[in-house]
């Protein structure tokens, strides 16, 4: 069919008759969007191969984009070309756990399989311990009708669009064809999904559809924009009639009366899930669950360095709560692209190019080379003063560089790049030792570097350095009062889910307000120190809980006869603090009871910083300094000038190759050498050589008597899963498992790790490590344990049923091997989790006034906000100096043990005041802290500086086909708290 310049009515076609295959929802894709003075605005990259070999003006090769005679150093306004849809965004669907395998029927229903392993019910209405505290919590409750059904159709669009494209679709679909659709208002996802409030005349639609769509105008076109009028075909399809009974059963199932499981209607969560999000995305980016406004009314955009934004946002996610449904509303920050040339964003991103525009003649080394290919891979970019609104995505650079790059022209001839861009745009390239941007691996599409300006709106690609995450923390570090008005600001603005008449249409009630409930302040245990002290035990009653070890010992100290310490960098001056920094230190030791001896067995050697850079040398070093001592060093304090990535190979040396304890520090902290940093050392050496800080003064069997006693001992273990970077398609994720090895103190912490399938979720050996952990506990305590309490951190609630079918029973295997298979412990298993976006904030019910301060130490929920049947509480074990409290979210899976919401709660409290590293409780229960840490430090062994970049795949050619092996650990440091 010949393509008119007009753009026509769309047509329908009815086919009843007609069957077609439902698609199965594809995994969503970040639409393409930029920012500009402010503001972000929607472009349309079309991805269709047969636009780039359609580029304007008869003599031109497809092997180059046509470009105007560039000024450089401005920036062009594109308002006129880059106006906003009010339909083209994509949603990003919610997806929430299903712990029970289900089936959709038409009518929404769910069957669950009785063999499913399910998690465990609440046992109780909640817990009673502590003084109540009103509170407010950034969850809005979503009243929805039951009856009222929603239409699921299937979409299939040909050709293929892109997401923004398919909205555009939809959007024209509607507005021209309101008698078929029956006036409905339907939302979209973007790809397969549409839901609608009201059926369509018939379940079977066929469309054919004229869209306009940009295309490159020529270098002589002076028209203020160029379209292409494109055919679509398009079918709609009913797939199902979604009704909120269910939803209804799921939400009212904790009266003990209901008879068995029932499953989330996960179908019709979804609907609803992306009916409130549909107004947001026609004026906001989204990312995940997070949307970023174009006009930057929720949040400042501040410049992190390395040529990224940070842009403020909010999160939104549909969850099924105690009270109903409820919108998770919170502010969220991420980083952007800098919408700035190639090159000053090439300047700002790689170090080693700061002087470029003074220096255009330098080429780039093979590393530089690497590390700038790295640095713009994906990134999208679109070409300076070209009225056009084609988007190109970088896949590689060329080899060679752009003064020898040449390619034929559509008559054969061989043309330079150089030349071609001087006669035809009068444009002498610069740069001309810097290779091009190529935007195709299957042809040759060249960009130069200096012609290009990166797209607005894009997420940042790549890992943050320290100082941009710093920086990034900072902008979402607000105070509650602050983080509270601006959630409500969204939830009153125009991006509210109530505006925009998608949620009134499908009989939607949105709250304004935030949620009203009732927590509770459990008090802090009472904590033991060592007998040498005049202070040996003390009840922390300060606001945030700290208490100080001044006039006390700690709880065991160890005895460090043999150690040494090395330097590496610093200047003359800072050296010379070293022998004033090894008194102090060893003076601060005895006082906390722990022997460090005066002198090191082997004088402080220095080296310069660049050893680190170098592995071998580095290894050589550290031998030597090893043989020097005889061998036998019980610890190695290593001070650095600065961070440097050599820290990785330094440990990985330490504690593989030499076997020995190693502790780092920085010269910055030396010059000042203030009491708490010497504090938070010596705790960090006493527990690492093995000792302990504080026990609690009345141990579990006291404070659980039902539970716990003294003669029949309990491990606690916990468990990590740490991936590598989202741009790592290879390395290995890295697991790692912590057990308790003494009781009733339960401090003492020994870890095993594992490398295992990349992005793989589910512990591979975790049967082995879990024995591993039971046979050193037995020779620790000479028994096995009666009761395992499992901390599992990093799970998303879409991973709960696999995880808890998966690694309970390789638990129950583990434990297996003892006595002949009958060694059977009882097992509760709970779930960790601290990337969520609940926030608490105090409220004054009395005055109607706020608190802008946060949460008490000891804050816990487990009412209203909490899952509707399931055991989960929310526990803000620590006071949040900065920014607005995170509480950390406890889920039990299985319960062997029968715990009571008070007891579990108790004990989780009382560990956080346990932690080795500091003189306060922490945000996470012990077990989980540890494993993290380790799993960190299983990183840190694969990830070595020499290699560490090489690890990182330019192309995504899927994950090894082998794991590489983590290094095994010394012998002598198996049962030690090296990792903390």
């Amino acid at each position: 069919m010949e393509e008119e310049t007009q753009e026509p009515k769309s047509k329908v076609y009815n086919n009843n008759s007609q069957q077609k295959t439902s698609g199965r929802r594809r995994r969503l894709k970040m639409p393409n969007h930029h920012f500009h003075n402010g503001f972000y605005y929607h472009t349309i990259y079309q991805t269709y191969p047969t636009l780039l070999p359609l580029l304007p003006l008869p003599h031109l090769p497809p092997s180059l984009i046509p470009l105007q005679p560039p000024l450089l150093h401005t920036h062009p306004s594109r308002t006129t070309h880059h106006l906003w849809n009010q339909n083209l965004l994509p949603v990003r669907v919610a997806v929430f756990p299903v712990p029970q395998s289900h089936e959709t029927t038409m009518d929404g229903g769910s069957e669950v399989d009785p063999g499913a392993v399910v998690a465990v019910r609440r046992p109780d209405i909640g817990g009673q311990d502590g003084r109540p505290i009103s509170l407010l919590a950034n969850h809005f409750r979503v009243e929805f009708d039951s009856e009222q059904k929603i239409f699921h159709y299937d979409v299939d669009i040909t050709p293929r669009p892109s997401k923004e494209v398919a909205r555009m679709i939809k959007t024209k679909l509607v507005q021209d064809n309101p008698i078929i659709l029956n006036g409905s208002l339907p939302v979209f996802d973007g790809r397969k999904n549409l839901y609608s409030p009201i059926e369509f005349q018939n379940n079977n639609l066929d469309f054919q559809l004229y869209l306009n769509l940009p295309i490159p105008s020529s270098a002589a076109s002076t028209a203020p924009q160029n379209q292409k009028s494109k055919l679509f075909k398009i079918n709609i399809r009913l797939v199902s009639k979604l009704s909120g009974r269910n939803l209804i059963n799921y939400l009212t199932t904790q009266d003990e009366k209901h008879d068995g499981a029932v499953a989330l209607p996960q179908d019709y969560l979804q609907a609803l899930d992306i009916v409130l999000r549909e107004n947001a995305l026609e004026k906001c980016i989204p990312l995940g669950r997070s949307l970023y406004s174009k006009s930057n009314s929720i949040g400042v955009t501040r410049d992190i360095g390395g040529g990224a934004i940070g842009v403020g946002g909010f999160f939104q996610s549909l969850r099924p709560t105690q009270q109903g449904l409820a919108l998770n509303v919170d502010f969220a920050v991420t980083a952007f692209h800098e919408s700035i040339s190639v090159i000053s964003f090439l300047q700002k991103r790689c170090d080693f190019l700061k002087d470029l525009s003074q220096r255009k003649t330098r080429t780039l080394s093979g590393e530089e080379k690497r590390l700038v290919e790295k640095a713009m891979k994906n990134v999208r970019v679109f070409v300076c003063h070209r009225d056009t609104d084609q988007r190109y995505r970088v896949c590689c650079l060329t080899d060679e560089t752009t003064e020898n790059l040449r390619f034929r022209d559509r008559d054969g001839t061989e043309l330079k790049v150089v030349d071609y861009y001087m006669d035809v745009y009068k444009h002498d390239i610069q740069f001309r030792n810097l290779p091009c941007l190529q935007i195709s691996r299957s042809k040759a599409c060249y960009l130069p570097m200096e012609l290009c300006i990166v797209c607005e709106g894009q997420k940042f690609l790549g890992k943050l350095s320290d100082d941009q995450t710093a920086k990034i923390l900072k902008m979402g570090c607000q105070k509650p009062g602050e983080r509270r008005k601006v959630i409500n600001g969204v939830m009153s603005g125009d991006v509210s889910p109530a505006c925009g008449g998608y949620a009134s249409g499908f009989k939607l009630n949105v709250s304004r307000e935030m949620t009203k409930l009732q927590g509770r302040v459990l008090q802090p245990p009472k904590l033991r120190f060592g007998d040498g002290g005049h202070v040996r035990d003390i009840t922390p009653t300060r606001n945030d809980r700290q208490w100080n070890l001044q006039d006390s010992h700690v709880a065991e100290g160890t005895k460090i006869k043999r150690w040494a310490l090395i330097s590496f960098g610093g200047s003359p001056e800072q050296r010379f603090y070293i022998p004033r920094f090894i008194s102090q230190l060893s003076h601060r030791c005895e006082k906390l009871g722990i022997h460090l001896d005066r002198n090191t067995v082997i004088p402080p050697l220095y080296d310069h910083i660049q050893v680190l850079n170098n592995v071998s040398v580095l290894e050589a070093k550290l031998r030597k300094l090893h043989d020097a001592a005889a061998g036998n060093l019980q610890l190695l304090i290593c001070v650095m000038e600065k961070k440097h990535r050599g820290y990785g190979d330094f440990k990985r040396i330490a504690e593989t190759g030499i076997g020995v304890v190693s502790q780092c520090c920085l010269y910055s902290n030396l010059s000042k050498l203030g009491s708490q940093f010497l504090v938070n050392l010596a705790l960090k050496i006493n527990a690492k050589a093995g000792g302990s800080n504080v026990v609690l003064y009345n141990a579990l069997p006291v404070q659980i008597p039902r539970l716990f006693s003294d003669d029949h001992p309990v491990i606690f273990m916990g468990a990590d899963v740490t991936h590598p970077h989202p741009l790592d398609d290879c390395s290995p994720s890295v697991a790692a498992v912590v057990g308790s090895m003494n009781w009733p103190a339960a401090n003492k912490y020994i870890s095993r790790m594992r490398s295992q399938t990349h992005r793989q979720e589910i512990i591979q050996d975790l049967e082995e490590m879990v024995r591993e952990l039971l046979e050193d506990f037995y020779q620790s305590v000479h028994k096995l344990p009666g009761r395992i309490l499992f901390f599992r951190d990093g799970v998303s609630e879409t991973q709960f049923h696999k995880v808890l079918e998966k690694e309970l029973q390789a638990i129950r295997s583990g434990c297996s091997k003892f006595g002949g298979g009958s060694y059977k412990p009882t097992i509760t298993f709970i779930v960790v989790q601290k990337r969520h976006h609940t926030k608490l904030f105090q409220s004054d019910d009395k005055s109607g006034r706020f608190s802008d301060e946060n949460v008490p130490p000891g804050t816990v929920v487990d009412s209203v906000i909490t899952h509707p049947t399931e055991f989960d509480f929310y526990l803000c074990s620590h006071w949040g100096m900065k920014g607005t409290s995170r509480p950390t979210h406890y889920h039990v899976l299985r319960d062997d043990n029968n715990f009571k919401s008070d007891e579990i709660q108790k004990i989780i409290h009382s560990l956080c005041y346990t932690f080795a590293r500091c003189t306060k409780p922490v945000s996470l229960v012990p077990p989980a802290y540890y494993a993290h840490l380790a799993a960190y430090r299983g990183r840190l062994y694969l990830e070595r500086s020499g290699e560490s970049h090489r690890s990182n795949t330019l192309s995504r050619s899927g994950p090894p086909t082998h794991t590489t092996p983590l290094p095994k650990l010394q012998d002598n440091l198996k049962n030690l708290m090296f990792y903390c």
